[in-house]
């Protein structure tokens, strides 16, 4: 980042991916993660989160993983499309169940025979199942029937649901009555209110390691806050140009001016009056219509390593590697330093991955070389190391898997990604995963930069222990899968 030895920073502010270390336990936050943790360990059924796209959930989950005592097992589904069947087979995978066949009614029995052995050591197991707006009606009713697995006096089973505002729509339709019943706490993520703006700005800047005065202005506040309304993935994109401009600027205080800039770059839309709720924290003004620009959501938040400007005008490279969009604020243009995306090498390396001669690289291993390289490597680690799982997908979609490397080649360390193959109930999967970090805390910081790795994808931590889990012991062809 270009700007971080400009503005004395360690590591830059604003990323719009989860990044743990800088929770804002404000505006509510730090309060509702207590809670959420408090229902979860008191046996307290269903827990529904909900909040605008951009509000915080997802680093809300992210905290929820990392805060939990450690007799909670949890299991993370990231796909809201799953259907019925396969929901009861990715939380079988995460436990262990094998079964011969993919009859549902068995696994369900398997499941809770399972949960009940987990519940006699005194451990527990809770679900968080995030995108939960987004699933399909029968997936939201085999919710349902999981809520209903139970001991005698305990819920052997905790549900933790994140989605979007449509998610209260979708509970409150007569078809879900029963299910909506069941949740027993609602907690709803609020956009930041005008004066928590400022404290959030500051939190987040002193986070990454500065240690000055104020940086942004009154106004440029005021501007951020009234542009982003209160969403902080809004309000990390418009400093995160707020800061390139000022460094543009050769100043060290962001104002109106460069507040003004960020807001014309990013083009973000007003939201619309969602579901007839204003957005009091405004001040009771009324909201302009319309949709949330997809265009302005950026992706990603990798950016090259300081640099000095090679001339005094340049375009800007907005926050995840949007394309380079010359900014000019009133009276004259400002010019903002580009940005490139670079690679993202997190782990230290392995030999699964690659093969390197005196000569330099060879061709890079088959899809079956790199499975069998992967059983190797699950050998040889602890159960109590971490990694971060990529991708799933079925055994027959080795293209899948090939093109999902290919396309994130220039971020993933090819020496840290690994692919397994797996049997469920009759049904071969593959997987790819990458790194191998001795703790959660590592790894959730590795995560943190592969968060928006792929549009397709929804990276998240694992224990290497979930993954011991039968495999299947013959390899793949090799000459069908190489690539």
């Amino acid at each position: 980042m270009m700007y971080l030895e400009h503005f004395g920073l360690r590591e830059p502010p604003f990323r719009i991916t989860p990044h743990t270390e800088f929770f804002f336990a404000g505006a509510n936050r730090g309060a509702t993660l207590e809670a959420l943790i408090y229902a979860i360990t008191h046996d307290e059924g269903i827990v529904k989160v909900s909040g605008e796209v951009g509000s915080g959930k997802t680093m809300l989950c992210r905290m929820l993983l990392e805060k939990l005592p450690d007799n909670v097992e949890t299991v993370y589904l990231a796909n809201p499309m799953l259907s019925r069947d396969e929901i009861l087979f990715a939380i079988a995978d995460e436990l262990h169940i094998p079964l011969p066949d993919e009859r549902s009614h068995l696994l369900l029995r398997a499941l809770q025979e399972r949960l009940l052995s987990i519940y006699a050591t005194g451990r527990q197991v809770v679900a968080l199942i995030d995108e939960a707006h987004a699933m399909p009606p029968e997936a939201l009713e085999e919710i349902r029937l999981l809520s209903n697995l139970e001991s005698n006096h305990h819920k052997l089973l905790q549900i933790v649901l994140f989605g979007q505002p449509e998610l209260d729509l979708r509970l409150g339709e007569t078809a879900m009555r029963q299910l909506n019943d069941r949740i027993t706490h609602h907690f709803r993520l609020e956009p930041l209110r005008r004066d928590d703006v400022g404290v959030y700005l500051m939190f987040r800047l002193r986070a990454a390691g500065y240690h000055g005065p104020d940086l942004f202005t009154k106004g440029a506040i005021q501007r951020i806050s009234e542009t982003s309304e209160g969403l902080t993935r809004r309000i990390n994109i418009l400093a995160d140009k707020a800061l390139l401009a000022a460094f543009s600027d050769g100043v060290h205080q962001i104002d109106c001016r460069q507040a003004r800039a960020a807001i014309r770059d990013a083009q973000f839309k007003p939201l619309s009056r969602r579901f007839g709720a204003p957005w009091a924290w405004i001040g009771g003004a009324a909201v302009a219509a319309g949709a949330i620009a997809s265009a302005a959501y950026l992706a990603g938040s990798r950016h090259a390593a300081s640099e000095t400007p090679a001339a005094p005008t340049i375009a800007a490279a907005p926050v995840g590697g949007a394309a380079p969009v010359t900014v000019a604020p009133e009276p004259g243009p400002v010019a903002m330093p580009v940005s490139a995306p670079t690679s993202v090498a997190i782990a230290a390396p392995d030999p699964s991955g690659v093969r390197v001669a005196s000569g330099g690289a060879e061709p890079p291993l088959s899809l079956a070389e790199r499975i069998a390289a992967t059983e190797d490597w699950l050998q040889r680690t602890p159960d109590s190391h971490y990694f971060i799982q990529l991708l799933v997908t079925d055994a027959g979609s080795q293209r899948e898997v090939l093109d999902f490397m290919a396309n994130n080649a220039r971020v993933l360390d090819a020496r840290q990604v690994r692919v397994y193959r797996s049997r469920l109930s009759g049904r071969d999967r593959l997987g790819v995963i990458y790194g191998d970090y001795s703790s959660r805390e590592q790894a959730s910081a590795a995560l943190a930069m592969l968060a928006e790795i792929s549009p397709s994808s929804r990276p998240y931590v694992r224990e290497v222990r979930k993954l011991r889990a039968p495999r299947l012991a013959q390899g793949l062809d090799d000459a069908a899968l190489r690539q």
